[in-house]
């Protein structure tokens, strides 16, 4: 595991990471749930992280459809519980040459409690967020601008959001407690590259 990842009083190794874990996973798996208060109504929606100069994370900026329950739920319970799911996989005996070795799932995840505020003003500077995420590597990325007349018609059926976030507590189960040997025999047969890059970001 890398020097640079800190206990935050973990309770084990696999809740041992840093504010660069978490941004890596928002980013790369931006579609996480948004579960209103009392599990009344959750929805899935791709959401954009916001740092501090330190690199924590403070907010998640989305939007969704103004017809979605969700809304009605947040407005009357502003508190949420928002989860990011990362790589994961399944993960055989047959992979480390063990055949007395227990299968197992690798896989990260983000639990994030967070006070919700639905912003009508902030709706495009939303949109434009995510678009410009998502279009980052493109060699001629796509604007919501080329939707021409269209832009006019979609927005209004939509609405802004921002999370502040509460709390935030984090699960990277990527092998860190395997054997030496164990763990090179399972990335040498993992034949699942996102979850191999993220266990070798923590071996």
């Amino acid at each position: 595991m890398h020097e640079t990842k800190k206990s935050r009083g973990a309770r084990s190794v696999f809740e041992a990471y840093d504010d660069s874990d978490v941004r890596l996973l928002i980013e790369q798996y931006p579609l996480a749930w948004v579960c209103a208060a009392g599990g009344a109504e959750a929805s899935q929606l791709p959401l954009i992280g916001s740092y501090d100069d330190e690199g924590r994370l403070t907010e998640l900026i989305g939007h969704f459809a103004r017809a979605n329950p969700l809304g009605a739920a947040l407005k009357a319970d502003p508190n949420a519980v928002i989860l990011f799911s990362g790589p994961s996989g399944y993960v055989s005996p047959r992979q480390t040459g063990r055949r007395n070795w227990a299968p197992t799932w690798n896989y990260a995840q983000l639990r994030i409690q967070a006070e919700i505020t639905i912003e009508p003003d902030f709706t495009a500077a939303a949109v434009d967020m995510l678009i410009d995420h998502m279009e980052r590597d493109a060699e001629n990325p796509w604007t919501a601008q080329e939707l021409g007349e269209r832009y006019g018609l979609l927005m209004p059926m939509i609405v802004g959001l921002r999370a502040r976030v509460v709390d935030a507590k984090a699960k990277f189960k990527l092998g860190q407690d395997e054997r030496p040997d164990t763990l090179r025999a399972i990335l040498g047969n993992l034949q699942n590259e996102e979850l191999e890059r993220w266990m070798l970001r923590f071996n």
